[in-house]
């Protein structure tokens, strides 16, 4: 049985070739593409679990592809890239992508980030309520699914991952490394820069507004709090 479905985009073929070899003999089944163009016709087509992203392609590129791919798709997304500012990990990660790898880079990272980003965390904490009902916002861990004002939100999954963290740790302030580590996985702790991005997306969906949290709540210097009311279902 496969480990997951990959794709990987980059218009290198070497690269394209190294990457399929190594990763077939992980056990996933790996398909690849040499354009952004040719990856979302093929994610049209087809489901994967996980797409490897080259961000500096000719045609629309890396960045472009990816806003497209999430647009329409909740397959996590890992980055590929030479460089390796804090300017471009976060220009990425708001692009929609999950996470970020820096060329070169060697197979133990590779497959340690590629573990983290199809991680999931449980549909519920044991013994916790499945849904929650913030004002207008209903959440519902079972499914999966949020909906405000009767619209369904559409969530990355690790996005969802962070809401249901938090939903699980109510009205607590939660480290930063402690959310990094319960959502991306034990190796993540100093990259706070994720967390900045991932609450901000979080909360142009699910607050009624962004610029004023009600829910989620920065705490300086700590980390985040989910203010839950004392009867949220």
């Amino acid at each position: 049985m496969s480990a997951g479905r990959i794709l990987v985009v980059d218009d290198e073929p070497q690269i394209r070739r190294v990457l399929r070899t190594t990763l077939t003999a992980r056990g996933y089944e790996v398909h690849d593409a040499r354009t952004g163009e040719d990856a979302l016709e093929s994610l049209r087509d087809n489901r994967f679990d996980l797409v490897l992203l080259d961000m500096n392609m000719p045609g629309i590129g890396g960045m472009e592809t990816c806003r497209e791919i999430r647009a329409n798709s909740e397959v996590a997304i890992i980055m590929l890239t030479v460089r390796d500012s804090e300017h471009d990990k976060v220009a990425a990660l708001d692009a929609g992508a999950d996470d970020y790898i820096t060329k070169p880079f060697g197979t133990p990272e590779l497959l340690a980030r590629i573990r983290a980003a199809l991680r999931r965390l449980p549909t519920s904490a044991e013994g916790g309520p499945e849904s929650y009902r913030l004002e207008e916002l209903e959440i519902n861990l079972a499914t999966r699914r949020v909906i405000s004002k009767g619209r369904e939100i559409r969530l990355t999954p690790k996005e969802f991952d962070l809401l249901r963290y938090l939903l699980a740790n109510p009205n607590l302030p939660i480290p930063h490394t402690r959310l990094l580590q319960a959502v991306w996985g034990p190796d993540y702790g100093d990259q706070v820069e994720y967390l900045r991005v991932f609450v901000n997306q979080l909360r142009k969906k699910i607050e009624p507004d962004p610029s004023h949290p009600r829910y989620l709540l920065t705490e300086p210097w700590v980390g985040y709090r989910l203010a839950l009311p004392s009867n949220p279902a």
